[in-house]
């Protein structure tokens, strides 16, 4: 993701993204968010929507695996954890039909792309321009 959304997430949600300026021994936010800018606003609104039901939940990575978002947290308190959860599943679900690179999920298939191993969601637009970088070697 790219600094302008990575810092907008972590200036809006201080509290959940504590962790970004820890060493990796103790949270994986120091990576950053490790996927692309399509998803920006899928975690824009689950982090608001967290920050809502339990404020203390601090995020301990976010990630694309196997072309889906991975969101893990740590330090949720057990009677909102059935909640909190659930918004995770709902928001790693709809990563699986919302292209990683531009965000449109009206296309946007989980599929390998051609030329590659790598797993992604991506819609039929960025798919093409992603095959035809790999097809120049570049």
């Amino acid at each position: 993701m790219n600094k302008e959304n990575t810092e907008k997430l972590i200036n809006d949600f201080p509290l959940l993204y504590r962790g970004h300026t820890e060493p990796p021994t103790k949270n994986l936010m120091c990576f950053g968010f490790e996927c692309n800018n399509g998803w920006f606003q899928l975690i824009y609104d689950l982090s608001k929507q967290i920050t809502e039901v339990c404020p203390r939940v601090k995020a301990s990575q976010v990630k694309e695996k196997f072309g889906m978002l991975r969101f893990y947290i740590e330090g949720v308190q057990k009677d909102k954890a059935e909640i909190v959860y659930q918004l995770i599943d709902k928001a790693e679900s709809k990563s699986g039909t919302t292209c990683e690179s531009c965000g449109d999920d009206k296309t946007a298939k989980c599929k390998t792309t051609k030329g590659s191993n790598w797993i992604r969601t991506l819609c039929e637009k960025c798919r093409r321009e992603d095959e035809e970088r790999r097809e120049k070697g570049s």
